[in-house]
Order: structure tokens, then sequence, then C-alpha cells
């Protein structure tokens, strides 16, 4: 067994094979410096952790997305019945990470994505696996890895992630932004959080941002 399927053997089921790469990228438009995408995975303070250690990427917001403006709120979302899912906006630099490497961060170290309308001990459809794309490219590239991924048989069951073409992202309350940064010693984020964090510095070192 790999490294990389021993670490990524914790939390998720078996796997029957490596880990495959990403679609390459597209040719960029002259001058583009930035992208984003739009990512539910479980509790956005997880995912959010996980990606602003990411070389590349700009910046990342906890947020609402596939319900209506007047309840993206955490607690009409938390209620479950408001077709919300908890969400990150990532925006990142196309030149130094592309969608296919932080897709490969999504499935391989953010979340499981073989589970259904939860993660872990977190249940309802608010903590569903989601990609919102923003456009016919990013729905390509979305659905041609997780055809790769089932095909390798990386995990024991079909990649249950949901693609939904983005309405719009509505950003979380003030408290939610940088949780994991401003809370290390909570408990959900000490025994949740900080353990994705753990494995994707185990995983992808060559993907941190530089310290110091």
């Amino acid at each position: 067994m790999s490294l990389l399927d021993g670490i990524l053997g914790r939390n998720r089921g078996p796997s029957a094979g490596p880990f495959p790469e990403p679609p390459p990228a597209s040719p960029l438009e002259a001058g583009t410096t930035e992208q984003e995408i739009i990512l539910a995975g479980g509790c956005f303070w997880c995912v959010e952790a996980v990606y602003r250690e990411l070389a590349g990427v700009v910046e990342v917001t906890s947020g609402y997305s596939g319900g209506t403006a007047d309840t993206a709120n955490y607690p009409a979302v938390c209620g479950g019945d408001t077709d919300h899912a908890e969400a990150v906006r990532i925006r990142y630099d196309p030149r130094v990470i592309d969608l296919g490497q932080i897709l490969k961060i999504f499935f391989s170290v953010a979340h499981d994505p073989t589970q259904v309308n939860r993660q872990g001990n977190d249940v309802g459809r608010q903590y569903r696996s989601a990609i919102f794309y923003a456009d016919d490219g990013q729905k390509a590239v979305a659905e041609a890895y997780i055809k790769a991924i089932d095909e390798a048989g990386v995990f024991d069951r079909p990649v249950a992630t949901e693609l939904v073409p983005l309405d719009l992202f509505h950003e979380a309350e003030a408290y939610h932004q940088d949780y994991a940064a401003r809370n290390p010693n909570q408990p959900y984020i000490a025994h949740v959080s900080a353990p994705k964090v753990a494995k994707l510095k185990a995983v992808y070192p060559e993907k941190l941002k530089p310290r110091g």
C-alpha cells in the first residue's frame, strides 16, 4: 500500500486502486490570473481549512449555495429544509493550481465523496457533496474526473457528488470565515478539521503555500 493509499484510507472506505490524475487544464486566455469554483463537502469549516493551505489559492470563503437568498443563514440552513449546502468559494490562480488539482484535493482529502447527504456524523442535505459549476468547461472537467475515479476503483462505492449549475453563492456570517484557523482548540475542529489538514500536508506537501 502506498503512502497515499494508507493516509487517504483513513476516514473513507477501502481503496482498490491509486488515485488518478485529473484531466489536463484547458489553455488559459491571455491575462487570466484568477478563477473560482464553488464546492460543497460537508461542514464548510473543514473544507475551508484544507484549501487555505494550498499554493495558488487566493481566497476561500464559506457560504451557502443551492437555496434561496431568504434562507441563506446558518440557523435556517442547519434546519435542513432550505436546499442550501454549506459550501466554499475558492478563488485561485490557475497559473499555479488548476481546476483539476483543486478537484483532486476535494475528492481525496477534503471529504468523502461517496457519502450521500452527510459527512460522518454531520447528517442532512446541507452536508451533501456537490460541485456548483459556473460554465460547461467546469462541468466537463468534473464529469471526466468523477468518471476516472470510479473507473479506477478508488473507493468502495461510486462517487455521489452532485454536479449543479451555479445560481448564487451567499457568503456566510462573519464568524464562520477562517473558523478553523481562529479556533484550533474547538473540539470539532481538533477532531474533524485538523486531521484533514494533516492529511493534506502528509500527502501533498509540494502543493502547500510556502512558509516563512
